[in-house]
């Protein structure tokens, strides 16, 4: 099944990133399937894209998908985090992050992102290193599952599903994300299996974060940005839950007020969907955008 990725709030992210005229740089630091930066290349005939993603496997269709830019395109496999703070100061005239997960992980990489799916538990976005989700499952003690899962997830019932797993994998080894599902449908009162979220949905998150490190990513990776960020260039980052905007909107604010501030906030409120954008995307209606320009 073919899904290609629907660059959320893409009028408000244009509006928002304008790129100078002339030659000019902008770095996608999550590029995904490339819908946004299909957007700004198509905009800006001028304008080359770096586009960052660890995950091998999507940054492969974002090629393809972009592949009629030519060079305007240049893919990097790398963690953004990673990649900016080897980046030259002063080199990109615009900087996007769009944090949240692809729906490829969700429907077409079958490693397990989805509870809804019986896949392996795996969640790594770099496949070749690192723990996987099901190492996290079947190899934390009871008491670091449950403040994964609280941490990362913001589960109320995180003790009793941290309980219910490690007795679980005393019989046996967790190994599927449908496996898992029904361990934590199983864990939580009756009441809260059917409620707006699926049961869940906080623990998978919470995998999710605790494998790619996601969180521990975001606050080095704006302080480097704003270093490689041009004088008058924008960064703007798109966030999905609580846990990120927090760590974003904090950043920027304790930035913007220091004595020798680098950037002004040019969102007082984050900008967030249209109803009509969250009718025809759903996935858009926790997303939140935020604007800095740096001074």
């Amino acid at each position: 099944m073919e899904i290609v990725h629907y660059p959320v709030m893409h009028r408000e992210v244009l509006e928002n990133l304008p790129i100078p005229q002339g030659s000019s740089t902008m770095i996608d630091c999550t590029t995904g399937e490339g819908g946004h930066t299909s957007l700004f290349l198509s905009t800006y005939p001028s304008l080359t894209v770096i586009g960052i993603d660890r995950d091998r496997e999507i940054q492969k269709k974002a090629t393809e998908r972009l592949s009629g830019f030519g060079g305007r395109f240049r893919p990097v496999n790398a963690w953004f985090d990673e990649y900016l703070s080897q980046a030259p100061s002063d080199s990109a005239d615009a900087i996007l992050f769009d944090l949240g997960i692809s729906m490829f992980h969700y429907v077409e990489s079958e490693r397990g992102f989805s509870f809804r799916s019986d896949e392996p538990l795996d969640m790594r976005l770099d496949q070749g290193h690192g723990m996987s989700a099901g190492d996290v499952v079947n190899g934390y003690s009871e008491e670091a599952l449950a403040d994964v899962i609280y941490r990362y997830g913001e589960e109320r019932y995180s003790r009793r599903i941290a309980r219910a797993i490690v007795e679980e994998r005393r019989t046996a080894t967790i190994e599927s994300s449908s496996q898992l599902a029904e361990i934590i449908r199983g864990a939580v009162p009756k009441e809260y299996r059917y409620g707006r979220l699926h049961p869940a949905t906080r623990t998978f998150q919470a995998l999710r974060i605790e494998v790619n490190k996601e969180l521990d990513r975001i606050t080095p990776a704006l302080e480097e940005a704003i270093r490689v960020l041009k004088k008058g260039g924008r960064i703007a980052v798109i966030t999905f839950h609580s846990l990120e905007d927090r760590k974003v909107k904090w950043f920027f604010k304790d930035e913007a007020a220091r004595e020798d501030a680098r950037i002004r906030i040019l969102t007082k409120k984050p900008i967030v969907p249209s109803s009509e954008e969250e009718e025809e995307n759903p996935p858009s209606r926790s997303a939140k955008l935020r604007v800095v320009e740096r001074i």
